[in-house]
C-alpha cells in the first residue's frame, strides 16, 4: 500500500513538473512573440546615428517612388527595428542596411562610420546622391560582406582596389555612376580575389583602361555579367560564355571583339546582348543547346554568313533582336516556330527570298521588323492575322504586287511597308485593323483613290502616311469621320488635286503635308476648319494661286513654297516659328507687319518679286530669328542694319538683289553668323576684313559686286578661322596675295580624320551641298544634301547625304590681283575647290602647291604665269579638274596619276608646252627656252564655264537649308575655245560626273 502511494506521488510529482515546464515554455513562446526583435549593439547603433548626421535629404529627389527611410531612426528606439535595418537575432549585430532610394545627399568620407559594422553582410545604398564623392577606402574592413550595391548614386573617381578584398562577396553593384572608372590594376585584383562572385554588375561604369583578357580570371560561380555602356575595348574571351552557372551576360555598346563560343556552347543562359560592338564570325550551330535563353542581342556586329537553322530548341525565346549583323540568305524554317516569341527584330541585314506563305509559330509576336533587307515577293496575309502582333515593319526592301485581303482584324496597332514597290490599291479589309494606330505605306506604288469611307473605319489612328505614292485623290464621301485621334497625316507626293474633306474632322490634328501634289486654286476658310490644334503646314510644290484663309490660329510651321501665290505677301498667324513662301509670284514691298511675327525663327521669302527696301524692324525682333532668306528678289536700297538688339542670326541670304552702298558694321555684332551670301548685288566697299571677328562663320560670299582694293594689310592671325567657302570672284580687287591671309584659314588647313578619299562627297568643282529645305525632325548634323553642278548648258543633279563641313573652297577669279602666287596656300590642306583664274598673276607656281593634298579642282587659267609646271602637282591624286590655260608655261607636262586623264583643253594657249596630251613632242633646244610672252585675251569676255554652288545652313536647334549662294568659276577664253569648251568639256564633266557617283559612295 505503501509502495502504491509512493509510487502516485511520483506520478503527481511529474505531472506537476511537466506542467511547469510547459507554463514556462508558452510564458517564453508569448514573451518571444510579443517582443520579436532583438537588441541592436550599442556600437551599431551609434555608427547609424552617426552616419545619418553626416547625409542631409533631398525632397526634390527625382524619383517619386523614393522616401527617406532614416527619418525613423531616432536613438530612443531599438536600431533593430529601423527601416532598412535588419539583425542578427543571436547576437544583435546590425547584418543587412538597405537605403535604397531613400533621397539621401552627401559624401562617403574615407571615415564613414558604416565601417564600423563590423557584422553587415549586406549593403544597399542605391539611387542616392553622394555629390560626385568617391568611393572611400575601408571595405576591406567589413569582413562579413557579402552583398554590396552602390549603383545609381552619383559617385565619381577611381574604384578603390580593397573593394575586392571582403572575400566572402557574392554580389557587386556599383552599375549606373558614369563618372566612375576603374583602372586596369583594380579590376585584375577582383578578378582574381572574389573568388565566390556570382553577380557583377558595372554598367555606365569607365573601363577604358581594362584589357579584356582581365575577364578570364571570373570564376565558374558567375551566374550575371552586365557590362553595358562601360568603353571597353579589345577581344573579349569567348570562354567567359562557357561558365557553368552564366545565366545573363550583357555587353551592350561596347567597343568589343571576338567570337562565339564555336563549340560546347551549353549553359543555363536566359539573358545574352552583345548588341552595338565588333564581335564577328558565324553564330555556331551550338546555340540550339540554349534551351533555357529568352533573350538573344546581337545586334549591330560584324557577324557574317547565313542565320543557322537552329531554334528547334529554343521554346522559351522571347526577344530575338539580329538587326545590323550583316546577316544574308533566307530566313530559316525552324525561326517561325518560335511560340513564344514577342520580339523579332532582323531589320538592316541582307536577307533576300520571299516571307513563307503560311505561318503558325508566332502566335505570340509582337513587335516584327524586317526593315532595309532585300525580301522580294509578295506581303503575306498571315502577317496581319497573328493574334498577337502589334509593330510590323517591312520597309525598305523589294516586297512587290498587292496587299492581299485580310481574313479578319488582329490585335495590330504599327505598319510600316514603306519603301517597297506594293502596287494596286489597297483592300478594303485592311481598314478592318480597328486598333490601327499608325500606318505607313510611304514610298510604294499604290494608287486608286483613298475613300473616305475606308479611314473613317480606323477609330484609334494618330499617324497616317500615304505619301510618294500614286493616289489620284480622296472619295470626298457624306460619311461621318471618326478619325478623332488623328494627328499626324502625310500625303505628300501624290496626285491629289484637292484638299481631303474628311481631315475636315479631325479635330486633334497637329501636322499636315499635302505638298508635291496638284492642288490648285485657293486654299478657302470651310476646308481648314476645326483645324484649331494644327501647328505644321506643308503646302510647298502645288499650283495655289490665293490665298483665302490661312487654316489654325496657333500654327508653327507653314510651308508655301513652289506654288503660283500672286499678289502682296498674306497675313499669318502671329504664333509663326517657321515662314516658307519662297519661289512664287509674290509682289509689292515686304511690309513692316512682318515684324509682329516676335517668335519667328527661320523667314524664306525668296525667289519672289519683292521690291523696295528691307523693313528695318527686321534686324531687331525683339526674340531674334536665325534664319533669313530675301534672294533672288528686286530688293533695293542700303541694307539695313542687323544684329542690333539680337545675337541670333546663323544664315543671311540677300543675294541676286539691288542692294548698293556699304555693308552694314553692324554684322561684326551677328557673332553666330555661319553663312552670309552677298551675291550679285551692286555693293561698293573694300574688303570687309573686319568680318573676320566673327568665330564661326563658315561661308562667305561677295561675287559679282563692287568690292575693290587689297587684301595686303594687317590682318590678325585668328582672322576668318571657321572660315572654308570665300568667294571673292568678279569685283575689283588689286594687289598681290598677302601671305598672312591665307596663313590665317585654321579651318581650311584642317584636314578630316579619314582618308582623303572619304571626306567629302560634295568635294567635286561645281558641286555644292546643303541642307535640305526642312528636315525638322532630325538632328543638326543630320543633313540631307543637294547638289547642282552647272556647266553652259549642262546641268547634273545628285542627292547626297553628306555634312557640309567637308566641303571648302576659294574663287578669286575675275579681278585683277597681280604678282606671285604666296607659297602659304599650300598649307591649306583641306582645300578642295581653288579658282584664281582670270587675274594678273605670273612668276612661277610654287612647288607647295603640291602640299593641297585633298585638292579636286585647280583652275589657274587667263593669268600671266609661266615657267615649268612642278612636277610635284602630280601628287594632287584627286585632282579631278585642271585648268593652266591661257597662260605662258613652258617646257614638258608632267607626266603621272591624275596628270595622265587630263585633255588639251586643261593647256590650251601655252605654246611653249609639249607633250602629253598635246601633239608637240618634247626634245629640241626650242622647247626647253620660254615662247616669247602672249597677248592676253580681253579679260572681261564670254564665261565660258559657270558652276553654281546652292547651299544653304540653318542653326538654333533645327538646322534646314534656305539660303543659296553662287559661285563661279570663269576663264575668258576666245570663241573658238568656247565653242571646244562646250564638245569637249561638257564630255568630260558627264563622265567625270557619273564616275564620281559610284567611285566615292
Amino acid at each position: 500500500m505503501g509502495k502504491f502511494i509512493w509510487l502516485c506521488q511520483i506520478r503527481s510529482l511529474l505531472f506537476v513538473l511537466f506542467f511547469l515546464s510547459v507554463v514556462d515554455c508558452s510564458l517564453s513562446l508569448s514573451s518571444s512573440s510579443l517582443n520579436p526583435t532583438p537588441s541592436g549593439l550599442a556600437e551599431d547603433t551609434s555608427a547609424l546615428l552617426q552616419f545619418k548626421n553626416t547625409m542631409s535629404i533631398d525632397d526634390s529627389a527625382i524619383f517619386s517612388y523614393c522616401y527617406p527611410k532614416t527619418n525613423s531612426w531616432n536613438e530612443s528606439t531599438n536600431c533593430c527595428s529601423w527601416e532598412g535595418v535588419i539583425c542578427d537575432k543571436a547576437t544583435g549585430q546590425v547584418i543587412s542596411l538597405d537605403l535604397s532610394c531613400s533621397k539621401l545627399v552627401g559624401s562617403l568620407s574615407p571615415n564613414t562610420t558604416l565601417f564600423r559594422l563590423r557584422g553587415l553582410k549586406r549593403l544597399d545604398l542605391s539611387l542616392n546622391n553622394f555629390d560626385a564623392s568617391s568611393i572611400p577606402s575601408g571595405f576591406n574592413q567589413l569582413v562579413s560582406l557579402t552583398h554590396l550595391n552602390l549603383s545609381g548614386s552619383l559617385l565619381s573617381g577611381s574604384v578603390p582596389s580593397d573593394i575586392s578584398l571582403p572575400s566572402k562577396l557574392i554580389s557587386l553593384d556599383l552599375s549606373g555612376n558614369d563618372q566612375l572608372k576603374f583602372d586596369s590594376h583594380g579590376f585584375d585584383m577582383l578578378t582574381r580575389n572574389l573568388s565566390k562572385l556570382e553577380n557583377l554588375l558595372l554598367g555606365w561604369v569607365n573601363m577604358s583602361d581594362v584589357v579584356p583578357t582581365s575577364f578570364k580570371n571570373l570564376r565558374s560561380s558567375l551566374k550575371r555579367l552586365s557590362l553595358e555602356f562601360c568603353d571597353l575595348q579589345g577581344d573579349f574571351p569567348s570562354e567567359i560564355f562557357l561558365l557553368g552557372y552564366l545565366e545573363y551576360v550583357d555587353l551592350r555598346w561596347n567597343s568589343l571583339t571576338g567570337y562565339l563560343p564555336n563549340s560546347n556552347w551549353s549553359s543555363p543562359l536566359k539573358f545574352f546582348d552583345l548588341s552595338s560592338n565588333y564581335f564577328g564570325g558565324s553564330i555556331p550551330s551550338s546555340l540550339e543547346n540554349l534551351t533555357k535563353i529568352t533573350y538573344l542581342g546581337f545586334s549591330y556586329n560584324k557577324l557574317e554568313g547565313q542565320i543557322p537553322d537552329v531554334f528547334g530548341n529554343l521554346n522559351k525565346l522571347t526577344t530575338l533582336d539580329f538587326s545590323d549583323c550583316n546577316f544574308s540568305g533566307q530566313l530559316p524554317p525552324s525561326m517561325f516556330n518560335l511560340t513564344q516569341l514577342t520580339y523579332l527584330d532582323l531589320s538592316l541585314n541582307r536577307l533576300e527570298g520571299p516571307l513563307p506563305t503560311h505561318v503558325t509559330g508566332f502566335q505570340n509576336l509582337k513587335d516584327f521588323s524586317l526593315i532595309d533587307n532585300l525580301l522580294t515577293g509578295g506581303v503575306p496575309s498571315w502577317l496581319f492575322t497573328l493574334p498577337s502582333l502589334e509593330s510590323l515593319d517591312l520597309s525598305y526592301n523589294n516586297l512587290t504586287g498587292p496587299i492581299n485581303q485580310i481574313q479578319r482584324p488582329n490585335s495590330i496597332q504599327r505598319v510600316y511597308l514603306a519603301d517597297n514597290d506594293i502596287h494596286g490599291e489597297i483592300p478594303t479589309s485592311f481598314f478592318g485593323l480597328s486598333r490601327l494606330t499608325q500606318l505607313d505605306l510611304s514610298s510604294n506604288n499604290l494608287s486608286g483613290v483613298i475613300r473616305s469611307d475606308m479611314l473613317s473605319k480606323l477609330e484609334s489612328l494618330e499617324t497616317l502616311d500615304l505619301s510618294t505614292n500614286n493616289f489620284s485623290g480622296v472619295i470626298n464621301l457624306d460619311v461621318p469621320s471618326k478619325l478623332k485621334n488623328l494627328t499626324e497625316v502625310n500625303l505628300s507626293n501624290n496626285k491629289l488635286r484637292q484638299f481631303p474633306s474628311f481631315l475636315r474632322s479631325a479635330k486633334s490634328l497637329r501636322s499636315l503635308d499635302l505638298s508635291n501634289n496638284k492642288i490648285q486654286g485657293s486654299i478657302f476658310k470651310w476646308e481648314s476648319e476645326g483645324w484649331e490644334q494644327l501647328i505644321d503646314f506643308n503646302l510647298s510644290n502645288n499650283s495655289l494661286t490665293s490665298l483665302e484663309q490661312l487654316p489654325g490660329k496657333n500654327i508653327l510651321s507653314l510651308d508655301l513654297r513652289s506654288n503660283r501665290l500672286q499678289g502682296p505677301l498674306p497675313a499669318t498667324p502671329p504664333s509663326l516659328q517657321e515662314f516658307l513662301i519662297s519661289d512664287n509670284k509674290l509682289t509689292g514691298e515686304i511690309p513692316p507687319s512682318i515684324c509682329n511675327l516676335t517668335s519667328l525663327d527661320i523667314l524664306d521669302l525668296s525667289k519672289n518679286y519683292f521690291g523696295g527696301i528691307i523693313p528695318s524692324c527686321l534686324g531687331n525682333f525683339s526674340r531674334g530669328i536665325s534664319v533669313i532668306n530675301l534672294q533672288k528678289n528686286n530688293l533695293s536700297g542700303k541694307i539695313p542694319d542687323f544684329c542690333v538688339e539680337f545675337n541670333s542670326l546663323t544664315t543671311l541670304a540677300l543675294n541676286d538683289n539691288k542692294f548698293e552702298g556699304l555693308l552694314p558694321r553692324s554684322f561684326v555684332n551677328c557673332t553666330v553668323l555661319r553663312f552670309l551670301n552677298l551675291a550679285n548685288n551692286t555693293l561698293y566697299d573694300l574688303f570687309p576684313r573686319w568680318l573676320s571677328v566673327l568665330p564661326v562663320l563658315q561661308v562667305l560670299i561677295l561675287r559679282s559686286n563692287r568690292f575693290y582694293g587689297r587684301l595686303d594689310h594687317p590682318m590678325a592671325t585668328s582672322s576668318f578661322l571657321s572660315l572654308q567657302i570665300l568667294d571673292l570672284s568678279k569685283n575689283e580687287f588689286t594687289g598681290p596675295f598677302p601671305k598672312i591671309f591665307f596663313q590665317s584659314f585654321r579651318r581650311l588647313k584642317l584636314v578630316a580624320a579619314s582618308q582623303p578619299q572619304q571626306m567629302s562627297k560634295c568635294g567635286r568643282v561645281g558641286v555644292s551641298c546643303f541642307p535640305s529645305p526642312r528636315d525638322r525632325y532630325d538632328s543638326p548634323e543630320n543633313y540631307k544634301k543637294y547638289v547642282k553642278l552647272t556647266m553652259k548648258r549642262l546641268e547634273i543633279e545628285l542627292d547626297l547625304d553628306k555634312s557640309l563641313t567637308n566641303f571648302t573652297l576659294i574663287d578669286f577669279s575675275n579681278n585683277r590681283f597681280s604678282g606671285r602666287i604666296p607659297e602659304a596656300l599650300g598649307e591649306l590642306h583641306a582645300l578642295l575647290v581653288l579658282n584664281l583664274s582670270h587675274n594678273r598673276l605670273n612668276d612661277t607656281l610654287p612647288p607647295s602647291l603640291a602640299n593641297m593634298a585633298a585638292l579636286e579642282s585647280l583652275d589657274l587659267s587667263s593669268n600671266k604665269l609661266g615657267g615649268r609646271i612642278p612636277s610635284e602637282l602630280t601628287k594632287l591624286t584627286f585632282l579631278e579638274v585642271l585648268n593652266l590655260s591661257q597662260n605662258n608655261f613652258f617646257g614638258p607636262i608632267p607626266v603621272g596619276h591624275q596628270f595622265n586623264t587630263f585633255d588639251i583643253d586643261s593647256y590650251a594657249g601655252n605654246l611653249g608646252l609639249c607633250g602629253f596630251p598635246l601633239s608637240k613632242k618634247c626634245g629640241s633646244e626650242e622647247e626647253r627656252k620660254p615662247p616669247t610672252p602672249k597677248l592676253v585675251e580681253d579679260e572681261d569676255s564670254a564665261i565660258p564655264f559657270i558652276w553654281e554652288l546652292v547651299m544653304m545652313g540653318y542653326g538654333c536647334g533645327v538646322v534646314l537649308g534656305l539660303s543659296t549662294g553662287y559661285i563661279v568659276f570663269t576663264t575668258g577664253r576666245p570663241w573658238w575655245l568656247v565653242r571646244m569648251v562646250e564638245r569637249d568639256w561638257q564630255r568630260n564633266f558627264t563622265r567625270w560626273a557619273r564616275r564620281i557617283g559610284r567611285k566615292r559612295n
